[in-house]
Parts: C-alpha cells; structure tokens; sequence
C-alpha cells in the first residue's frame, strides 16, 4: 500500500522521483542561459568613467548581488564600504600612484614602460568607490569550513565583487577592481578594524569606454589562455612542463592500465543516489534516522538491500610485550577466552548468537619469534604478508553470507594498538594511551613508556619506511593486526560492509584504507569505545560511530551491537510505507 507523500510547506518540495525523472528541471530555460553568457562575455574591467551618479536604486542592486555570494559557513564575511567623498578618493589615489611606481621598479625596462602607460583605476573619475572588506574575527574554527581552508572567507568576498562586477555590467554600469596597494595603507585610509581586511578597491560608474575585450590583452599585455590549457585531467600531470591531459578525454582513455587499478571499488555515483533516494520514497522524513539512515544508505549502495545477517571474525592472538606490564591480565586468559567462544559462552560468542550473526573464531599467530616492540620488530616481513594474504582470504568467504564483523581478543594489545595509532595519526603516546581494561596510573604510565620507546626505536630503524603499511604492521604490530587489515581488504575486494569494533579493529581497518584508500566506503564504525585513541582513529577514517556506550568489552560485542542497529535499519526501510508522488 502507498501513502500520499507528506510535502513540506517550506523549504524544497520536490521528490527524488522528480528529480530522477528530469535531473536538469532546475534548469532556468534557454534565454536566461543565453543572458548570463552574454553578461559573462561582456564583464570588462572598467577604468575611464563618465561623471554622472548612480541611482540610488542601482547601487542597491549592485551591493545586493554582493550580499547574495556564496560564503563558506554561511559565515557572510563581506563588508561593504561605499566612497563618495572626493578627499578620500584623493588620497586613495595617491596610495594607489605610489604603488603602482613601486610595482613597476620590480620590471625590467620595457615591461616597466609599458605598465606606466597603462591606466589601471579609475578612483577619481568613478562617482563612487566600494571597498570590499572582509571581517576575519571569527575564530576559524567556529566557522564551518573555515577550519581545514583558513582563507575560505576571503574567497567568499572575491564570489561577492564577481556578483556585483556581472550585476553592474547586466545594468550598464562599469566596474574595475584595483588592487594597487598595500593592504595597510587601506586599512588606515578606512579605519578598519583590527581582523578586517580588505580586498582592493571597487570603481564604480557610467562607463566612458566601451571595452570590446579585456584592457590587458588588448594593450598586449597578456593573452587568454584556452580552457584545455588550464583544465587538468583528475589530478596535476607527473610532469609540471608538459600540457595537462584534456578532461574531455573519452571514459576509455581516462581509465588507467590493468596494473594500475585499485584492487576494490567504490559504490558508483548512480549506487550512492539510488541508496539515498530509497530514503525519499519512504512514509517518513528523509534522514529521520539519523546516523543509521546514513550507514543504511550506505549499505544499500554496495547493493545489498536484502542483507538479513552476517559473520563475526573474531581473531585471537599473543603479544610478548605483555611481558613489560602493560596489561592487568596474563596472557593466558587469549586462551581462555577462545574456549569459552567455542563453546559459545564468551560475550562475543554470546552477543554474536543474541544478534543473529554467525562466528567464526581465528587463532592469528607468527612462525616466527614475535618480538616485543621495545627491542625487536613484532613480526617478520614473511609473517606480516603471510597474516595479510590470510586474512583477505578469510575476508573474502564471509562476504558471500552478509556483514563482516570484526572483532579481537588479544592481552595487551591496546598497547600495540596505541604505537601504531601514534605513527599513523603522527600524534605522541600522551595523546593515544588510554587504560586498557583493569589498569591504574602506574601502569598507564609503563604503558606510554613502552609505546614511546617502541615508537622511537622503529623510527630510528625505518625512517620515512615507516609510513608504509606493511612495514609498520612489522615493526609495531602483531599477528591480529595483520590479519584483520587483510579481512578488511579482502571483504572490500568482494563488496561487503565491514562492521568495525574497538581500537584495535579500527587502527587494523586504518591500515587498509592507507594501502586502499577506497576501502573506507565499505566501513562502518559500530561504535566508540572508551580507549582514548579510538575517537581519534575514527576521525581520520571518517566515521561516525552507530554507537557510544563507552564499551571496554572487546570481543566484537561493539561491532555485533552495532550489526543489530544496522541489520534492523535495512528491515526498516525495506517495510515502511511507501508514499505515492
């Protein structure tokens, strides 16, 4: 049965079968496409002016198109100085002539004449002057994009002049950008504040020249140069003097040689929109589970919408380094535990039968000595590639019966966990040693001993080698790390979603996005868990955790949980009501 489709009495009211039905219904039509061309065409850098004054109601269009820019954030970062009076246009005139001399010192003789023949402002003979500044007192952080492209505002300000510079010239108005000062002297000539900056000088008026082509070219200053040679081909060419491979290169050249494709694939853009749309058909509000619907989404875009189950890959192994009292059991309680799974009384077996999974228990072990991180490498080279291939074998099986959940149980290997988090993260032991299940202050401090030590000792013997996957799982890891990362590339290679536990599952599933990084989109953090590494780790692979119950459990009971969420989030939208359009 299908329910008449709840539509919103604000904000966009179309469906995702309009939008699939006619992807380009947005369009605004051929004449207004054809209008902004021309306008597009036409803008001109203006520099002579009549002097007659601009209406009111025409200043209000320009500086309104201003207001209307994009802006990272939202953050509105633009502020607009509007200038008539004659002494202060002189002195910007002055400020800008001083410059300008002082540019043209900095050119060998001819292209120094040629750029003092050149009249670039038009400050005294525009009627009016606009001063685009920009408030940058916001701390970065608090404005959403700011954080990661610190200049973002600024960008934002340069999107406001292109909308007035096109807005004015759609009008008739001319519009030049001057830029020939020194940043403080405008700041002092406005008054601004400290944390505002300018962006240079807008002239504004009745144009007194009627450019048919940009000023600079036309004084063969420079020429346009053609969009093939400034439109790059996914990524800037190896050789920095060579012309940038075409982007309108056919979907067969772009695809590199068999030898050079990733092993895994992403879900295509039409799987990621299909998922997301599914949500838009349902008898509900689009996303109104929240982080589920998003990990459901995701799912449902490696194609399996039918998914009702899964496995537990619960890897056990031993460290030697317990043996520096790092831990608050002895190692002999691994083996314990993977008794009580095989009889199917641990609480990873346990929850795994309570959520509908299945198990499959894994004993990961060297055949080489370990070693225990502070004075030999954990594994040998052969190990590592051994424990890897092993795994992505094991990855691959599971992946035909639904879920990968993975899961470990190993005696002291938060420590382990902790050294590698650091080198991947780049970040001291302070900020990655939590305590470890039973632990107290002093063994939290042998435990930040040893990771310092280890760390430190692997990079005076590897250097930048380190970095490497394969040669970190060596020298700091152990056999279960090595395992998992191979189970997280091998359920990859077959298309599954990988359910991830605590730390160590997911400094393991690190390890795999640093060999393929396109592996994360077949991830989803089950949970966080209370090791003080893991929110860190779970940041850097960009996910955001099914659950947060502070969790000290191992086992995989995090990821089986966290299963359960999933499992009845594709049950939920494969039997909700469907709205008819």
């Amino acid at each position: 049965m299908t329910w008449p489709r709840p539509v919103p009495i604000i904000g966009d009211q179309s469906a995702a079968s309009e939008r699939a039905g006619d992807p380009s219904g947005w369009a605004l039509g051929e004449q207004v496409a054809a209008a902004l061309a021309t306008v597009l065409g036409a803008r001109r850098d203006v520099r002579r002016y009549r002097p007659d004054p601009v209406p009111a109601e025409l200043l209000d269009a320009v500086l309104g198109a201003g207001h209307q820019a994009p802006s990272v954030g939202h953050s509105q970062p633009w502020r607009f100085i509007v200038v008539r009076e004659a002494a202060t246009r002189d002195r910007a005139v002055l400020l800008s002539d001083r410059e300008r001399l002082r540019q043209a010192e900095q050119l060998e003789p001819d292209r120094r004449a040629r750029l003092l023949d050149l009249q670039l402002e038009g400050i005294r003979e525009a009627p009016l002057g606009i001063v685009v500044a920009c408030d940058r007192r916001a701390p970065a952080a608090g404005v959403l994009g700011r954080a990661s492209f610190g200049d973002a505002d600024l960008w934002s300000c340069a999107c406001a002049i292109e909308n007035m510079w096109l807005t004015a010239r759609a009008a008739g108005l001319g519009m030049g950008w001057v830029t020939l000062f020194q940043p403080a002297d405008l700041v002092e000539l406005l008054h601004l504040p400290p944390g505002v900056e300018t962006l240079g000088w807008l002239c504004l008026g009745w144009p007194d020249e009627r450019p048919p082509e940009p000023g600079l070219q036309r004084a063969g200053w420079s020429q346009r140069l053609t969009l093939d040679e400034v439109v790059m081909s996914e990524r800037w060419p190896d050789d920095d003097q060579a012309p940038p491979p075409s982007y309108l290169a056919t979907a067969a050249q772009a695809v590199p040689p068999a030898s050079q494709q990733a092993q895994l694939a992403a879900p295509t853009a039409g799987a990621v929109v299909s998922a997301r749309d599914s949500g838009d058909r349902l008898l509900t509000a689009p996303g109104s589970l929240g982080v589920l619907d998003t990990m459901v989404n995701r799912v449902l875009a490696l194609g399996h919408a039918e998914l009702t189950g899964g496995t537990l890959a619960l890897v056990f192994a031993q460290h030697p380094v317990t043996a520096l009292g790092v831990s608050a059991y002895p190692a002999g309680v691994t083996t314990d535990v993977l008794a009580a799974t095989l009889a199917g009384e641990a609480l990873g077996a346990v929850t795994a039968a309570a959520t509908g999974l299945a198990i499959r228990s894994v004993w990961a072990s060297a055949r080489s000595v370990q070693g225990d991180l502070v004075r030999t490498d954990a594994l040998t080279p052969a190990d590592t590639a051994r424990l890897l291939a092993e795994g992505s074998e094991l990855g691959r099986s599971l992946a035909a019966d639904g879920l990968v959940c993975l899961g470990e149980v190993a005696v002291g290997n938060t420590t382990v966990a902790a050294a590698l988090a650091g080198v991947l993260l780049g970040v001291p032991a302070t900020d990655v040693v939590g305590l470890g299940v039973g632990a107290d202050a002093a063994m939290l401090e042998r435990k930040r001993e040893v990771v310092d030590t280890a760390t430190e000792r692997a990079r005076v013997e590897y250097g930048q080698d380190l970095r490497e996957p394969t040669v970190l799982l060596s020298a700091l890891g152990g056999p279960e790390f090595a395992m998992l990362t191979g189970v997280v590339l091998g359920a990859a290679s077959a298309g599954a979603a990988v359910v991830l536990d605590g730390l160590a599952t997911s400094v393991a599933a690190l390890l795999a996005v640093r060999m393929q990084p396109v592996a994360q989109a077949h991830l989803i953090a089950g949970q966080r868990s209370r090791e003080r590494a893991h929110g860190l780790v779970l940041t850097e692979l960009g996910l955001e955790p099914l659950l947060d119950l502070r969790l000290r459990s191992g086992e995989g009971v995090g990821a089986c949980l966290g299963a359960q969420l999933l499992l009845a989030g594709l049950r939920i939208r494969r039997t909700v009501g469907r709205v008819s359009f």
